[in-house]
């Protein structure tokens, strides 16, 4: 895609007990816009490495896109996580989209009653709408 640009990649391998559990893919999508996509696992382990970058993410943004698609186990510290994200978006005025992209995160959200909470998009592509 034209405009888009990395800001970052990287594991989770601050910690030899993460290993490559989740890994982050940064992108930058024009001035104030960027996708996290998430990747692995989140779990007691992952979780606070998933807030610790959802917070450097938040910094300076108008939109901060979560793509979840590949996520493969969404436990409750990560949802946990994903609820203090939304509130600290909403402290900085910003906004925060998830995209659950599988049944396992979207079951995740289902099951605690937190899919109402966020707005969620179908894709990437739907998610950096600007008038959603």
């Amino acid at each position: 895609m034209s405009g888009d640009f990395p800001v970052e990649s990287g594991g989770a391998a601050a910690s030899d007990d993460i290993g490559e559990v989740v890994r982050f893919d940064v992108v930058g999508h024009g001035d104030g816009v960027r996708v996290m996509h998430v990747v692995g696992e989140i779990d007691t382990l992952t979780a606070p490495v998933l807030r610790d970058r959802v917070t450097e993410q938040l910094a300076g943004v108008t939109l901060l896109v979560l793509d979840l698609t590949d996520v493969s186990f969404l436990g409750s510290a990560g949802l946990a996580v994903l609820v203090a994200a939304k509130d600290e978006a909403e402290q900085r005025k910003c906004r925060l989209r998830l995209v659950p992209g599988s049944r396992i995160v979207t079951r995740a959200l289902e099951a605690t009653g937190l899919l109402g909470l966020f707005e969620i998009a179908d894709g990437v592509p739907q998610a950096l709408e600007v008038n959603r």
